[in-house]
């Protein structure tokens, strides 16, 4: 099976990558600026374990370092930074408007987030990235993120960037894509509708708007909306993410976005997901753990630490160590052995570091 999907990108021209090890070579050794004791305050999600591994990593540094955890939800960690119950907040997901809003208006300046990780590639429930598949018998290999918006978006004045709304974001209904003939497809495919699958709100559509409607929340109007199966969530089976993929198994003209290991129980779809491209022109990288990892592939996400950052003050001492840490060379070691979450990339490590400056 592998061996037939690399002769099949190959024929293609699709971009893959090598399966070898993440080298960690090129991101900064950890070397501590002082000496730190005293409580470090947590609150939202563990992140699967990993928040314990990094505690862990650095305590070895710094022994008479302390953490109070709580992590009740994903949803909590920027409200403890608004109540004052924590020093940092954890997050699987990113910001939502109300909550950099509501931080902003309880502190006057802007919540600062900070990339700790690269989400799953293939793990349920784990940040993981987002895939596009369509039906077996539907030709089409490859997508722009123009593209992806003309699909599933619509017409709309703006979009969100934190808590501004940016006209620049905004586009006009010449942009719609509705038809298999717009994307190129030729035959019976030139005048049959596109037919758009994937979630209701969540934390993932959340991050399809930010990526894919640069921040807007229109959508195609036959967009059909389906929650995370096995979840609390679920009332009927009929609005789960398995009977989505279902339905597209069996929809010649459906396109839907989801993840790896959902669509991994559904043999009957296409072989190989829709490589994206971040402009026109390419390359088009198709989802791999790699290509997840290093970033080329557009609908990676992320995993967060949220601080506070008063502008012209110095952060807490013991906040920007653990920080530094966290995006240290060790600290994403501690990512990669973990086997859930994946480590950063050199370039993203330097942008987060600056946040802390």
């Amino acid at each position: 099976m592998f061996a037939r999907l690399l002769t099949l990108l190959a024929v293609l021209g699709l971009a893959t990558v090598s399966a070898h090890p993440q080298n960690l070579e090129s991101l900064p050794p950890y070397k501590p600026d002082q000496k730190i004791t005293g409580t470090v305050r947590l609150f939202g999600t563990p992140l699967a374990g990993l928040v314990k591994v990094w505690e862990d990593g650095f305590r070895k540094y710094h022994p008479e370092a302390r953490f109070e955890d709580s992590f009740p939800t994903s949803e909590g960690g920027v409200a403890a930074l608004i109540t004052g119950v924590a020093d940092i907040g954890t997050g699987g997901r990113e910001p939502v408007l109300n909550e950099f809003l509501g931080f902003n208006e309880a502190f006057n300046y802007d919540l600062v987030d900070i990339t700790v990780g690269t989400g799953a590639y293939d793990i349920k429930g784990r940040t993981w990235a987002l895939v596009i598949f369509v039906n077996r018998d539907n030709p089409l290999t490859k997508l722009t993120m123009k593209q992806l918006d003309g699909i599933f978006g619509a017409e709309r004045t703006g979009g969100y960037s934190g808590y501004k709304y940016m006209p620049q974001a905004g586009r006009g209904a010449k942009d719609d894509i509705r038809t298999w003939g717009q994307l190129g497809l030729t035959g019976e495919w030139a005048n049959k509708p596109i037919n758009t699958y994937g979630y209701a709100n969540t934390g993932m559509t959340n991050f399809f708007q930010l990526k894919v409607f640069n921040g807007g929340d229109k959508w195609n109007p036959n967009y059909r909306q389906y929650v995370e199966s096995d979840t609390k969530m679920v009332t009927d089976e009929a609005n789960s993410s398995y009977h989505m993929l279902a339905e597209l198994a069996k929809d010649k003209y459906g396109i839907a976005w989801c993840g790896v290991p959902h669509a991994n129980k559904f043999p009957e779809l296409k072989l190989q997901p829709v490589a994206l491209a971040k402009s026109d022109g390419g390359p088009y990288v198709l989802p791999s753990r790699e290509s997840v990892q290093d970033r080329t592939y557009p609908l990676a996400r992320s995993i967060f630490l949220f601080i506070k950052h008063p502008p012209k003050q110095p952060i807490d001492p013991k906040v920007k160590e653990f920080l530094r840490y966290v995006l240290s060379r060790e600290g994403q070691q501690d990512a990669l052995n973990h086997k859930v979450y994946l480590p950063l990339t050199a370039e993203v490590v330097r942008e987060q570091l600056k946040k802390l400056e």
